[in-house]
């Protein structure tokens, strides 16, 4: 009925009850001429009207008593934004703190100036800022974990960055596993728009020239662009090649990977942050350069509709309600 879906529509048994107004006593009188009783339309009309009130009463309160609700719903909307997987690096080495040009590199797992902790603090306001976005969730050391699918749920995704900071980090890091599972979130997914794989980590790592060959042909396929925030331990040290470069840092892990993105013919921009500023300030340009148009698809939740038959049954009362009270008041003004 409307489109109405029923929590207990085994309630509809009981809607013959509606019937129990057109079952009343025979009044009728017996009469000496039947030409002193004189046929009274307005009163006909009333009797059938108050009938039917009483009727509806009884079925609005057996209707709304079954629960009546629209089902959840999926909706598609035009916004601007993006898809965004964040693979955050849970490395030993993201429990440090940032390289400070002329102090000692400090282990710092307790305080807030980690680079894991402020990975989490920005990720989160990164997520607040942009409301239409998509986002899936994958951490990685030795092996890649996906926690969160691809999901439009602001508090799953802010709740798994807030979980991801907890404990401590392991000492392996598996690059190409955490590559093809961040991509694995895309597979069989809708194609709505932007899609992005945010890499946040402190390191890098040589690929197999096997692994390189399936994250360009799995990337290149579901047309995902790449960010790298690469959060420096180092201090000095970039990821492109510069004349004065100490000697060990020329075949460095870290510029490895970087040159095999830039290879992938793919979107790529790589982010080389060095403290807390530096961090925001990439974030921040990432959020002003991802705002395309995307296909949003929105969860409505379960609708209840049970008020408006409460309120017709309530009306309805109170209208019958009226009418004996004025029967009443009329019975005993003709007895006075």
């Amino acid at each position: 009925m409307i489109g109405l879906q029923w929590s207990l529509p085994q309630l509809f048994l009981l809607l013959p009850l509606a019937l129990l107004p057109w079952f009343n006593h025979n009044q009728e009188k017996a009469v000496a001429w039947i030409d002193f009783v004189p046929t009274d339309r307005l009163s006909t009309v009333i009797g059938m009207t108050l009938k039917v009130l009483a009727s509806l009463a009884i079925i609005s309160l057996i209707l709304a008593l079954a629960g009546p609700y629209k089902p959840e719903q999926k909706i598609e909307k035009i916004a601007a934004g993006a898809e965004i997987v964040l693979l955050l690096d849970r490395s030993r080495s993201m429990d440090d703190a940032f390289a400070i040009k002329g102090q000692l590199l400090m282990k710092s797992v307790a305080t807030s100036d980690s680079k894991r902790r402020t990975a989490r603090s920005y990720l989160t306001e990164f997520v607040k800022q942009r409301p239409d976005d998509r986002f899936g969730f994958v951490f990685f050391s030795s092996n890649a974990v996906d926690l969160l699918p691809l999901t439009y749920s602001k508090e799953a995704i802010l709740a798994t960055i807030n979980a991801s900071a907890l404990g401590k980090g392991l000492s392996e890091t598996n690059m190409s596993k955490a590559l093809l599972e961040a991509a694995s979130l895309y597979e069989g997914q809708t194609y709505r728009g932007s899609r992005i794989v945010l890499l946040v980590s402190d390191g890098g790592q040589e690929l197999e020239p096997e692994d390189k060959l399936k994250i360009a042909t799995l990337y290149k396929e579901l047309n995902l662009s790449i960010y790298w925030i690469y959060m420096r331990s180092t201090q000095g040290m970039t990821l492109d090649e510069t004349g004065n470069d100490n000697f060990l840092w020329t075949d460095t892990p870290e510029r490895k990977l970087h040159t095999y993105f830039k290879s992938l013919e793919l979107p790529y921009r790589a982010f080389e942050v060095e403290s807390v500023q530096t961090f925001s300030d990439a974030l921040d340009e990432i959020d002003r350069q991802q705002y395309q148009t995307l296909i949003v698809e929105e969860t409505l939740p379960r609708e209840l509709k049970e008020k408006p038959f409460y309120w017709l049954a309530i009306v309805t009362i109170l209208l019958l309600s009226l009418a004996q009270m004025y029967t009443a008041w009329g019975v005993r003004k003709a007895h006075e």
